[in-house]
């Protein structure tokens, strides 16, 4: 082979690490042509089928043809050039050609058919199953809509023996169950894929692609979490892998289908080109079609005007995108159908576009700005006067009147409807029936506190007017409120006091309720508590708590013995809820819990639960700061099933973090994730994305990675990491953000994303006072550069841990990372043999000194026998002499020390001990001594003496381990 061959070669292997795309197909062009200077037969060979799977795993995919052409003509006219690997790769060429001319409507279909008799005849003389050969007629008659044809092959493909050509477990399940929903038989392809999905059969495009495939399946059968979770990690797979545009397609699909048109807009976003790649129509076609269905359910959500990524050089909106993707769609479905002489692909398109949302919202846990309507609002429709169906003014009148009387929550609405049927039929209120609407409207919380104040001082007239004084009186102090509100607190202050008296002197003369008169009350407790969180010093803040207790204890005083004077359970409960505040602010936890939960108790005692959930959350969250989580999470599922129609979007997303706290914190992981992500969709709900929301998908990320499902997470934690700064939300979360995100890659075996992520929390935790974090994370950017096998990056993020570790005495640490470092420098061959040593050593020494590392002394002895006997090239000699065997002699004793360690350390250091006695008895083996290997064998069987076989998958493995080593002693004997 000539030096020119060998760099043509190297190439081409290092060429398949590089990013699918037009770049990676240009160099294997390149490297073509130089194989073809060489003059080398086998070089030419090589080169073509490097190009082929370089073309077939991008977007120009229609470039296939020509080179396999080529191929083929090499193999008939020069078969001795092509050795047994690449005779191999040309047979399996072959599948890919055939099936990809499906995708390219200008290829005849007797050209198609006639490739596909080709490949038959060709496996059949080679002595290959017809496996693959009817896998690929089933995609010819799935693309015809022959489903007679399709049955035919789909039942030969499965009869057919697996042979070298079929294709992988995995491609070929996805297949399956791709006919098997084309079928209509989702539940059938859910259980064909999930071996799949569990990653018992997986390759370089799957799960991938059978993610994508499953998500409506599982949204058709009722499964959204699981389709949730195939979306998270399902795009993260699909997303850098250009030649994956049809699975992409099938994620933007599922936006548009569940509400996430947002998230449906940041992937096309993503992929500009997808608008433009040509080389595989099919998937274009694919692509444009749910661009056009995400398009109109844009337009039909009032965002047609929405300024969306599209084909470069077009500024486009939702609407002109629907028009121009749906076209070109058709328009590519067209040339199929002229092609195949029907209208089936035609009739899928059309299908698809007109297809409806299986789901009003899915949340996803991860933020997607949403979209920006350039609409109208709609008209509010008169009410109509008169008509069977519809109640009249006093009917809604009277259910306003009762909904008010019994203080429900209801009440605001129900004076809103008999506002618009007085303004429809020209009426004229009484002035208690105005007072009352405006007084409403002052409360339901839509007006600005300046409104408000204005608004409640028209009904304090009106009830003025209407001969109810109590109640006027009552109207005013709650105007004097709002000005609080406002900020006015010393104004409100002075304003209040008279009011109060007036109330007062009201009731005892009969003039005002005791609802009316403690109302007053109430409202001066209110503006002490304003007046306690606007205080611009500790001092005012003092006394405006002292203040706020003098207020409430005044409400108690007059409200509880008048219990039976009217509903005046709502003033003692705020009373109550007011005590506690001022017992959490000064630091009586426990005291405010108790004050909380009596609050609640008497709404719920006079039948008001609507107006216990303030208070339930407050209990929620003061039994949260005191670990009292069993209290904590009952409160606030109260609160959430008392307030599901009350409580504010952003109340909601809070409620919800607590209770996932209190659940978490008890072990309920699961729950806790799913009302994470509640909490997350109700704080985009709120407008708060960028606070509240950015926190919740923080912690959503976090329990997802605490349940096992990293592609969930990481997925999670990527999304928001760019939403977190260190000014806005603390260099803590951001620290945490980026742990968790390291440790889920990690996870799914990507160390070199995962080293960058805890490099860069390393760096951000190096200016805390603390430096135990800042060690740690040092010592796992380690870990992840070590696994990538960036050595020297790791060797240095590991002497950095090691320093750390020291300066905190914390040996363990220290320990830890030396021996890490010792593996390291063996990653250099011979000359890193002396460094090692020297690691090992370090390690042992430290531990040494510290019986309470006895522990960590007998896995730097074990390993330290390993490093010797993975130093060594080849076998022990018989020699004595012989270099490996006094090596293997020396990591013998390493490995008698280590199991006498284990065995100082404790019974619970038994697992550890046994796989040094079998370390040793290998050893034993290796250097011919197989009765000694036996015996040491024999030792471990007889640590676990009388624990049943499968009652412990350690002992079963030792159990496994020492018969092996038996084997290997009478084989070598």
């Amino acid at each position: 082979m000539s030096a020119d061959a060998a760099t043509i070669r190297q190439a081409l292997r290092d060429m398949q690490d590089e990013p699918e795309g037009p770049a990676r197909n240009a160099r294997s062009e390149r490297l073509l042509a130089e194989a073809e200077q060489s003059g080398d037969g086998a070089l030419v060979i090589e080169a073509l089928v490097h190009q082929l799977q370089v073309y077939n795993y991008s977007s120009e995919k229609d470039k296939l043809f020509v080179p396999f052409a080529r191929l083929l003509k090499l193999w008939d006219e020069q078969p001795g050039d092509f050795d047994r690997f690449m005779t191999h790769h040309l047979f399996w060429m072959f599948k890919w050609v055939s099936s990809s001319m499906v995708d390219q409507p200008h290829i005849p279909l007797a050209s198609i058919e006639k490739w596909q008799a080709e490949m038959a005849h060709r496996y059949r003389l080679a002595g290959h199953s017809e496996r693959a050969v009817r896998q690929g007629e089933l995609e010819i008659a799935r693309h015809l809509g022959d489903l007679e044809r399709g049955e035919r092959a789909y039942t030969a493909w499965l009869a057919a023996d697996r042979d070298r050509m079929a294709n992988c477990h995995a491609c070929e399940l996805h297949g399956q169950g791709a006919w098997q929903v084309l079928r209509g038989l989702d539940e059938e392809a859910l259980k064909t894929w999930a071996p799949v999905l569990d990653g018992e059969h997986v390759c370089a495009h799957e799960p991938h692609a059978v993610l994508a495939s499953s998500l409506l399946p599982l949204l058709r059968t009722g499964r959204a979490e699981q389709a949730r979770a195939h979306h998270l990690r399902g795009y993260r797979m699909v997303r850098p892998m250009e030649s994956m545009r049809y699975s992409a397609a099938l994620h933007i699909e599922f936006c548009a289908l569940t509400g996430n048109e947002a998230r449906g807009l940041e992937i096309l976003a993503e992929r500009p080109a997808y608008f433009t790649d040509s080389g595989n129509p099919s998937s274009l076609m694919s692509f444009l079609t749910v661009t056009a269905l995400l398009m109109d359910r844009l337009t039909a959500l009032g965002h047609g005007g929405q300024s969306v990524p599209g084909p470069a050089g077009t500024e486009w909106t939702a609407a002109s995108l629907a028009v121009g993707a749906r076209s070109r769609a058709l328009a590519l479905a067209a040339r199929f159908d002229e092609r195949n002489g029907n209208g089936y692909v035609g009739g899928e398109v059309r299908e698809r576009l007109a297809r409806v949302p299986l789901l009003d919202r899915l949340p996803l846990g991860i933020r997607a700005a949403r979209p920006v309507s350039t609409a109208r609002p709609a008209p509010v429709p008169q009410v109509a006067a008169g008509g069977a169906d519809v109640p009249d003014l006093a009917a809604l009148l009277a259910e306003a009147r009762r909904l008010s009387e019994a203080l429900r929550p209801e009440a605001g609405a129900a004076w809103r409807a008999v506002a618009a049927r007085a303004e429809a039929e020209g009426a004229v209120l009484a002035d208690l029936d105005r007072a009352t609407l405006e007084d409403h409207l002052a409360m339901d919380g839509t007006l600005p506190p300046a409104g408000a104040a204005r608004a409640f001082e028209k009904a304090a007239g009106l009830y003025e007017a209407g001969d109810d004084a109590g109640e006027a009186v009552a109207a005013s102090a709650r105007g004097v409120f709002a000005r609080a509100l406002d900020g006015e607190t010393d104004e409100a202050e002075a304003l209040i006091a008279p009011l109060v008296e007036q109330a007062l002197a009201l009731h005892a003369r009969g003039g005002a309720t005791a609802r009316q008169a403690s109302g007053v009350l109430v409202c001066r407790a209110r503006i002490a508590e304003q007046r306690m969180l606007r205080a611009a010093d500790e001092e005012a803040h003092l006394a405006a708590v002292a203040e706020l207790e003098e207020a409430a204890r005044e409400v108690l005083a007059f409200a509880e013995p008048r219990r039976g004077e009217g509903r005046v359970a709502t003033r003692i409960a705020e009373a109550l809820g007011h005590l506690g505040d001022v017992a959490a602010h000064r630091g009586d936890d426990p005291g405010a819990l108790g004050l909380y939960e009596r609050a609640a108790a008497e709404a719920h005692g006079a039948g008001l639960p609507w107006s216990a959930v303030d208070y339930e959350a407050r209990t929620a969250r003061t039994a949260g700061r005191l670990h009292d989580h069993a209290t904590a999470e009952r409160a606030a599922r109260a609160a959430l099933e008392h307030g599901e129609t009350l409580v504010s979007p952003s109340g909601r997303a809070r409620l919800l973090l607590q209770l996932a706290e209190a659940l978490a914190a008890t072990g309920q992981l699961a729950e806790a994730a799913d009302r994470t992500l509640d909490a997350s969709h109700w704080a985009d709900e709120a407008g708060e994305s960028e606070s509240l929301g950015v926190y919740a998908r923080h912690q959503l990320g976090g329990r997802l990675l605490g349940l096992g499902r990293a592609a969930e997470a990481a997925a999670v934690l990527e999304a928001v990491l760019p939403d977190i700064s260190a000014d806005d939300h603390g260099d803590g979360m951001l620290v945490q953000t980026l742990w968790w995100l390291g440790d889920g890659l990690m996870a799914l075996d990507e160390p070199r994303a995962a080293a960058e992520h805890r490099l860069r929390a390393a760096d951000i935790a190096r200016a805390w006072p603390e430096q135990h974090d800042h060690a740690m994370l040092a010592q796992l950017a380690g870990e992840s550069l070590y696994r990538a096998e960036l050595n020297a990056e790791a060797e240095q993020a590991y002497a950095r841990a090691g320093e750390l570790w020291r300066s905190l005495d914390e040996v363990p640490g220290l320990v830890r990372t030396l021996r890490v470092r010792a593996w390291i420098a063996l990653r250099e061959g011979p000359s890193g043999m002396s460094a090692a040593r020297a690691f090992m050593a370090g390690a042992e020494r430290e531990c040494e000194a510290r019986p309470e590392l006895r522990a960590e002394l007998a896995s730097t002895y074990g390993q330290t026998a390993d490093l010797i006997v993975r130093s060594c090239e080849g076998e022990p000699g018989e020699a004595g002499d012989d270099p490996v065997r006094v090596a293997y002699e020396e990591a013998l004793g390493y490995a008698d020390r280590a199991a006498r360690a284990f065995h100082e350390a404790g019974p619970e250091q038994l697992a550890s001990r046994t796989a040094s006695v079998l370390m040793a008895a290998w050893l034993e083996a290796d250097l011919g001594r197989g009765r000694a290997a036996l015996g040491r064998a024999a030792q471990v069987v007889a640590a676990y003496e009388g624990v049943p076989e499968g009652a412990d998958e350690t002992v079963d493995a030792r159990r496994a381990e020492v018969e092996s080593v038996r084997a290997y002693v009478a084989r070598t004997a």
